[in-house]
């Protein structure tokens, strides 16, 4: 399985069985990166360039640290869709939604702890605590002590930060959370087996082409376009082997995975702000959440004909779920917007 579908809670049905392996070249350790791709692949699965989708990215350095976090940019105007990929995969999982979203606002997608472009000390403490430190950290120098309104987006494990971060209730200006087909008691229960399906999943690659086709056609990513983007900062060259890997060490990072996950119903229905869930499949609805939802404390969606990627498999829609739920919770720039009310903002400045 390619990184898309890492340690991220699958629906019951997913399992190394459901993969279509491709076939591998005899030694792919004699394999060049450089070497010409088949000609089926070349176009096909060829790797695209973020500045398709985003306006700009950023090196994010941390005061007092050596962490430097990659950042991808895109709009000019209204409230930013502050967005958190799931394990394995890195901030360009959002390209084709950024590309739609920033017409009515700002997009920042990150690279987490240990994934894409960033760089930190440990690249290993995937712990909850450290990535929503991390998170509200990139804001803080992106934006000062006074930052826009934010809306939380967070797909999977990254759903889980997005809530850790609205739980600690360090992000003043949070304004809207949005989470991503996970929920508690699904990704628990299958969290014992993603050791299994880390190690089932092919581990070398002899060029971007064959990862990007292997995600494709294994079905963990059902949109060729996002994988041609999203698939190639979830690799590294790895000189001595002689082909390409994860850049993500998820199975050395087991001890954190629980965390991730314990307690998320409740998290995510005390938060104070506006709420959506995005499920791909209506089973995934545990107890606390289908009391929470009988309740009215938070909007769900169930987005059909989709995978695990929601962003990725239908980007289109996702960002249109994601507009329709910043303007019918009026959340501008600034926060909620009232109408007629005197904000601020609008103070003229000497």
């Amino acid at each position: 399985m390619d990184p898309s579908s890492n340690l991220n809670p699958l629906r019951e049905d997913a399992s190394e069985d459901h993969v279509e392996p491709i076939e591998a070249p005899a030694s792919v350790f004699a394999a060049r990166p450089l070497r010409p791709p088949s000609t089926s692949s070349s176009e096909k699965y060829s790797p695209v360039e973020w500045e398709s989708y985003f306006d700009k990215e950023d090196d994010v350095s941390i005061t007092g640290s050596d962490d430097v976090f990659h950042v991808y940019m895109a709009g000019t105007e209204g409230p930013v869709v502050f967005c958190l990929h799931g394990g394995g995969y890195s901030g360009l999982s959002f390209s084709l939604v950024a590309s739609k979203i920033k017409e009515k606002a700002r997009v920042v997608a990150m690279d987490l702890r240990g994934h894409g472009k960033s760089v930190s000390e440990n690249e290993l403490d995937l712990s909850l605590e450290t990535m929503s430190n991390d998170v509200v950290a990139v804001i803080k120098e992106l934006y000062g002590d006074s930052p826009p309104a934010i809306v939380l987006v967070g797909h999977s494990m990254g759903g889980s930060v997005a809530v850790q971060v609205a739980a600690n209730k360090t992000l003043r200006s949070l304004a809207g959370l949005v989470v991503v087909d996970v929920v508690e008691g699904t990704a628990i229960a299958s969290l014992i087996h993603m050791q299994k399906i880390l190690s089932n999943r092919m581990q070398h690659f002899p060029s971007i082409q064959k990862a990007i086709e292997y995600s494709v056609r294994g079905g963990s990513l059902r949109n060729i376009d996002s994988a041609r983007v999203s698939i190639p900062p979830t690799l590294r060259y790895d000189d001595s082997k002689q082909c390409y890997v994860y850049r993500t060490r998820l199975e050395e990072t087991e001890q954190y995975w629980k965390g991730w996950y314990d307690g998320l119903s409740e998290k995510f229905l005390s938060s104070p702000v506006p709420k959506l869930l995005l499920l791909a499949g209506t089973d995934r609805l545990d107890r606390t959440l289908t009391i929470g939802q009988m309740q009215g404390k938070f909007q769900m969606i169930v987005v059909k004909h989709t995978g695990h990627a929601i962003q990725e498999d239908v980007p289109e829609e996702f960002a249109n779920l994601v507009l329709n739920f910043i303007s019918r919770n009026r959340i501008g720039p600034h926060g909620v917007e009232i109408p007629g009310m005197w904000k601020p903002s609008q103070q003229p400045k000497n």
